[in-house]
């Protein structure tokens, strides 16, 4: 008979170098800087950051929870000793499950283990009957790394939400130009369908919209933005701020200047045409760069928003006439403002916010478009829009001038269907 090998049993978790390193880690906690009520928060929300799943996460809020929340003091020592069985009677799942898991959250470095020789989970303690060390699974670490995660679970949450803005931008782009092509009644046919076929194209290229990464939809935004303005006969962008660097104020109107321009259509003057087919050019680059998905691009300048006048609102919002609102003035409307927040459940802050940030005329106007669309039931959350759209003014990036010139395309449409 050949000898028999012994295979010796190991002592503990296999430990590695990153291990080790999350264990000498764990040993400069500031034990009492952070209460257990925020490490389960956190524990909840690391899903999103792809940390961990659903079921990890379960099971550390489980061994958060198991311990006292005393334990969390200065004299504290967060160690659970629970053992894999009954953790896993607590969550449902199996003993083998629960053994991959902590692993795993081993390896994430939100958690800490020192198992003795025989697998036992039990608190050593000195004379007084104070925990001073322990083999089981050590909570440290979590303290020692919260505001890193923390800000993790923040950034995720603010990408997402861009993402998120990104993607509301681009279906609402999409669609107020739809809109405003059914509405642009001055084109030529072959105008129309020339702008019809790039909007398509824009669409096919973005594919699903879903799935599509923000920095495609924000170029396809600007380019499908840049197209409303050109049916909406909006001046040329380089004209317009040599216009304004030159301007004079002869139009006043309740101490407000009141800006007249006069578009010029698409059809009229080769001189025009030219200036025109000039601008597409550079647009048709700009969606191939889109096509393509080039990493960098040559972006469309930052321009003056363009202003519109009173009658404008009138037509885009008629939410005001039904709710018996007839603003003749800019004052009117401005008037008119809180009680319209009252009907859209616009909270006072979130108005004084707007006012603050983009002056009274626009914050009026911003609530007006807000108003509309929470009639239309377009909006769920008006006070949560108001205030992306301040925020939008604070970056620059608040276009209420095509909010408005859409609304009033949309609606002339319906009005003629």
């Amino acid at each position: 008979m050949g000898n028999t090998q012994i295979h010796q049993r190991p002592i503990g978790r296999r430990i590695t170098p990153q291990r080790a390193q999350f264990r000498r880690l764990a040993e400069s906690a500031d034990i009492g800087t952070v209460t257990r009520a925020q490490l389960a928060v956190l524990a909840q929300s690391l899903t999103c950051t792809g940390l961990i799943n659903g079921t990890e996460s379960h099971l550390l809020v489980a061994l958060i929870n198991t311990v006292p929340a005393e334990s969390f003091d200065r004299s504290g020592r967060p160690i659970v000793f629970k053992s894999n069985q009954q953790l896993a009677f607590e969550i449902g799942r199996s003993v083998g499950r629960v053994s991959r898991m902590l692993s795993s959250l081993f390896d994430a470095g939100l958690i800490t283990m020192q198992d003795s020789g025989n697998y036992k989970r039990y608190p050593i303690r000195n004379g007084d009957g104070e925990i001073t060390d322990g083999c089981g699974i050590d909570l440290r670490i979590l303290i020692v790394r919260y505001a890193e995660l923390d800000e993790l679970v923040r950034q995720v949450r603010a990408q997402k939400k861009a993402a998120d803005a990104a993607l509301r931008r681009y279906r609402g782009a999409l669609r107020n130009a739809r809109y405003a092509l059914s509405a642009a009644a001055r084109l030529s046919e072959d105008c129309l369908s020339r702008i019809g076929a790039r909007i398509e194209r824009v669409s096919n290229i973005v594919g699903i919209a879903g799935k599509a990464s923000s920095r495609v939809l924000r170029r396809a935004t600007a380019l499908l933005e840049w197209l409303i303005e050109q049916m909406m006969q909006l001046p040329r962008r380089s004209a317009e701020a040599q216009e304004t660097q030159n301007m004079t104020c002869p139009y006043v109107e309740n101490g407000m200047h009141k800006q007249i321009t006069t578009p010029h259509p698409f059809d009229e003057g080769n001189q025009e045409r030219s200036s025109a087919k000039a601008g597409s050019a550079s647009k048709w680059a700009f969606e191939e760069s889109l096509r393509r998905g080039r990493s960098e691009i040559n972006q469309p300048r930052r321009l003056r928003h363009a202003m519109v006048s009173l009658q404008d609102v009138l037509m885009a919002v008629p939410a005001l006439k039904t709710y018996g609102f007839a603003p003749t003035t800019w004052a009117d409307l401005a008037r008119a403002v809180p009680l319209m927040c009252r009907f859209a459940g616009i909270s006072e802050d979130a108005r004084a916010r707007a006012v603050e940030q983009m002056g009274e005329q626009q914050a009026a106007v911003a609530v007006a478009v807000t108003f509309e669309k929470y009639d239309r039931q377009e909006v769920s959350s008006p006070g949560g829009y108001l205030r992306a759209m301040t925020d939008r003014a604070r970056a620059g990036e608040l276009h209420l001038a095509r909010s408005v010139f859409g609304l009033a395309a949309r609606n002339s449409m319906e009005v003629r269907h």
